[in-house]
């Protein structure tokens, strides 16, 4: 990202701007009040489609440690394990984020071949490429370049 640590995790630390980052084919809506501060052991709801299917998910915060790094890990959703690790690493005056997800789902290998594997790295593709135009924008009207 062309951004500081510190923006890119203050992005990530408003859970409303998942729905920006979400792609549009999973209906994706975090249900809650705004403001929502995520902390520690925060607790949020989210409703999305998946393949059509209409389904809740509710993940809590851990590792809460701005502007380093922090896990979501599902509670209650369609995955038996869902724990995702986001880490934001500085870069000269851009920040690296990483996503490493640790999960299993129902029906094994096989659903994963058949649909999971592929529904992440398009939804995670789909995320990079928000990510990149976002903060492309967002930074954009600060740069000054001398004739």
């Amino acid at each position: 990202m062309t951004a500081s640590r510190a923006d890119v995790f203050a992005f990530f630390a408003d859970a409303f701007q998942l729905e920006r980052i979400t792609p549009p084919w999973l209906h994706f809506a975090v249900l809650a009040s705004r403001p929502l501060e995520i902390d520690e052991g925060a607790v949020i709801d989210y409703r999305l489609r998946l393949r059509g299917l209409p389904l809740r998910w509710r993940s809590r915060i851990r590792d809460w440690r701005p502007p380093l790094r922090f896990v979501d890990e599902q509670l209650r959703g369609p995955y038996r394990r869902w724990y995702h690790e986001h880490t934001f690493l500085e870069d000269g005056p851009n920040t690296i984020v990483r996503d490493t997800v640790d999960y299993n789902v129902p029906g094994g290998a096989l659903v994963h071949g058949l649909f999971v594997k592929h529904d992440l790295r398009r939804i995670f593709l789909f995320r990079q490429q928000a990510l990149s135009e976002l903060f492309a924008r967002s930074v954009a009207p600060n740069r000054c370049e001398e004739p």
